[in-house]
């Protein structure tokens, strides 16, 4: 099984803008792969004028958000590096069972994965300063225009999901006799450095096939 890999354009963001675009991008991607048994629900942005749509689905609310909060913990006490989340589908195959290997395997066959590069600032400065709608310092003019960009480019990795999972199809597997509004999936996250997390994509793309990128 061919695993397909979607890159996405990396975002700069500040500290308190993690929740809301990770909250975007995972959802959007969930929705989009979605099995049809969802309760759509329109959310708006607080921090830009964008509109996405979550499956309502209580549970998978709770697994991103806590996935979130790992992430944003890990940004925290390894700062100034690149970070990466990765959301995987994959489909359950029952194996026979030997000395070595588990009775079930996981064949991934699709990744995403989320580029963040956390701007990093002095002490001092919080997060809620920027946050602000009311600013009056000489920066306010700079951070507003930094606020413009990222929508841009938000809106860009929005775009990018669509147009990849409108052109890929082919690869996605039948639908599993499982209960949930989505295929299985797991969130992974690392930063640039994290060694033990590219070994273990590289033993993914062992197990799966070689991935197909689109960026």
């Amino acid at each position: 099984m061919n695993c397909e890999v979607c890159q996405l354009k990396e975002l700069d963001i500040e500290h308190f803008e993690i929740r809301e675009v990770l909250r975007c991008i995972l959802h959007t991607v969930l929705f989009h792969r979605a099995l049809g048994l969802v309760r759509p629900k329109d959310i708006d942005l607080e921090l830009f004028e964008i509109t996405y749509v979550q499956c309502g689905d209580v549970e998978l609310e709770r697994k991103i958000d806590e996935k979130i909060d790992q992430f944003i913990d890990k940004v925290e006490k390894h700062p100034n590096k690149k970070n990466q989340i990765c959301l995987s589908f994959y489909e359950v195959k029952n194996k026979q069972a030997t000395w070595f290997t588990n009775k079930v395997e996981r064949l991934y066959w699709e990744q995403w994965y989320i580029n963040l590069n956390v701007a990093q600032h002095p002490k001092g400065i919080s997060g809620k300063s920027y946050a602000s709608k009311v600013v009056v310092d000489p920066g306010a003019e700079s951070r507003s225009a930094r606020r413009a960009a990222l929508e841009t480019s938000l809106r860009d990795v929005l775009f990018q999901i669509i147009r990849f999972v409108n052109e890929k199809k082919d690869h996605i597997p039948p639908i599993p006799n499982l209960e949930g509004v989505s295929f299985p999936y797991e969130i992974t996250i690392s930063s640039s450095s994290d060694s033990a997390f590219g070994m273990d994509m590289l033993k993914r793309m062992l197990q799966t096939g070689h991935p197909t990128m689109l960026s």
